[in-house]
């Protein structure tokens, strides 16, 4: 077999694939030297240079696998490989202690002012007064996002005697006990922390997290660092607070456009910046080329994938049968996360009919994946899913019955904090899959697209004021289910929209009278 490296990738992971393969190292390749080349073999192992379009993929005859030797996989077509039956891998935790590494690094270069110092020293000047720094011992730092990164970070500051103060929506209290954290809002984080780390993906959700409203709560001596993302911080706010001294300082290692040469935080005295170094050690580079060429000799081999970003090819006959499902398991649990919006305790599948005699372990990995990535991004695939539940203390049922009212075969999703649950209901009719129920109330909705969830109390003059809300600000509704109950009583409304609709358009459908919650989902 052959394996195609079409970007720098360390000795160490060569090494591993020759011992097995016929390995070609051909750099700098074009889009149509790839189509050309890329016939002859199994395997494509890249970094963030080589573009995997659809184009290259559809000319993959032979082709099993893609490895991406790092985390991101935005060169990657990844749907054009599902279709093509292709399994794509990324290597998520190769990189993780030195990007933790490089957060604390960065909050210490920031406390002491070393790069400053450093750049001042070399001018032959002696500027011991201008450099006074602060200590960390004792501090307060807070950290956005408890993942592998966020966690590892906490570790470390532990280990400087730091206070530590936590945001993870989708974090327990029982787990943050563990790590020895204190979870509070990021406006509570704002208002008391002396050091704030973010180590969120960047999602709709943690776009600008932190933003002018954030930085106005801020002490004056605080201290930002970003070595996650750049747009978890609004960057124009965080130039504001550093100009005017809002905050004390900011070090930073991602930025929204790279090279960041016409960004305006490059401007400010007070900021302290690094060309996108958080996974730029030998080690990590060793790390993530060994953990592709591992994945790459395995699915090779027969075997499978430790982290796959899709669904490993299975036997046709059966993934007609099951592919439906699937997908709806997976888009199902997504549009419950997002009613739910907050921590989970537990998640219950339900398998009714036909599909309960079947092998429903794929629909649950599905599922999971479905709900948590709506939390943690593109980090969470059909591999891993299972494990980051467990790690997360989320509690996973799974219950069948053989029985199904109105169609052959129907799944349920639950999902449940504390008192608070959000349910749906789904069915395949044909290939494609429909949500038939939301909280109990009957709908009839193909999931996709953006849908406007609204609860509401039945009555008179309440579904007419949510249109002219959503029509006055030009999004047209393209579908509407209404659910069936006496005058009175609570129900709900589901919306399709034919374009996204904003928070604060959201908070002005809540504001009509009858209207008791308003959220969108986004399929």
């Amino acid at each position: 077999m052959k394996v195609l490296v079409s970007d720098p990738l360390s000795e160490q992971g060569l090494t591993k694939l020759n011992e097995h393969f016929t390995v070609d190292v051909l750099t700098g390749l074009s889009e149509e030297e790839l189509v050309e080349k890329i016939p002859d073999y199994e395997a494509l192992v890249i970094r963030s240079g080589t573009q995997v379009t659809r184009k290259v993929i559809e000319a993959a005859d032979k082709m099993k696998i893609i490895g991406r030797a790092g985390v991101g996989v935005d060169n990657i077509d990844v749907e054009a490989a599902t279709e093509k039956g292709i399994i794509v891998v990324n290597a998520p935790e190769g990189n993780m202690l030195s990007a933790a590494e490089h957060t604390v690094a960065m909050m210490l270069a920031l406390s002491r002012n070393i790069p400053q110092a450093n750049s001042s020293l070399k001018s032959k000047k002696w500027e011991r007064k201008k450099f006074m720094g602060v200590e960390v011992n004792g501090k307060t730092l807070g950290v956005i996002g408890l993942g592998r990164i966020g966690a590892e970070v906490a570790k470390r500051a532990q280990g400087l005697e730091m206070d530590i103060l936590a945001y993870d929506p989708f974090i327990s209290e029982e787990r943050a006990k563990e790590l020895g954290v204190k979870l509070m809002s990021v406006q509570e984080i704002a208002k008391e922390a002396d050091f704030i780390t973010v180590h969120t993906p960047l999602t709709k959700e943690t776009r600008n997290i932190i933003d002018k409203e954030e930085f106005d709560m801020m002490k004056d001596n605080a201290r930002i660092i970003n070595c996650a993302r750049g747009g978890i911080i609004n960057e124009e706010a965080l130039a504001e607070a550093l100009k005017n001294g809002k905050i004390a300082g900011a070090a930073v290692d991602v930025f929204v456009n790279e090279p960041p040469f016409d960004s305006p935080l490059l401007e400010c005295e007070n900021l302290i910046a690094t060309p996108h170094l958080g996974a730029s050690t030998q080690e990590a580079q060793i790390n993530v080329a060994v953990s592709v060429a591992d994945e790459v000799i395995s699915v090779l081999r027969g075997g499978s994938a430790k982290n796959a970003l899709n669904i490993p090819s299975v036997k046709p006959e059966i993934m007609t049968m099951l592919a439906p499902y699937i997908q709806l398991a997976e888009t199902m649990s997504s549009a419950c996360a997002q009613l739910m919006g907050k921590n989970y305790e537990s998640i219950e599948i339900s398998y009714h009919g036909e599909i309960a005699e079947k092998d429903t372990r794929p629909m649950t990995v599905a599922a999971l994946k479905g709900m948590l990535q709506v939390a943690l991004g593109s980090g969470v695939n059909y591999v891993n899913a299972p494990s980051v539940a467990k790690s997360r203390k989320v509690e996973v049922i799974e219950s069948k019955s053989e029985t199904s009212e109105e169609y052959a075969s129907t799944i349920g999703i639950k999902i449940t904090k504390g008192n608070e649950s959000e349910s749906i209901m789904g069915a395949v009719i044909g290939d494609a899959g429909k949500i038939i129920s939301i909280n109990g109330e009957h709908v009839d909705i193909v999931p996709s697209g953006f849908i406007v969830v609204a609860k509401h109390i039945n009555k008179p003059n309440v579904i007419g004021p949510c249109c002219i809300v959503l029509g006055k600000n030009n999004i047209n509704i393209s579908g509407m289910q209404v659910g069936r109950v006496e005058v009175g009583e609570t129900t709900i409304m589901a919306l399709n929209v034919d374009s996204e609709v904003s928070e604060p358009i959201l908070k002005e459908m809540r504001s009509v009278e009858g209207i008791i919650d308003a959220k969108l989902i986004s399929l």
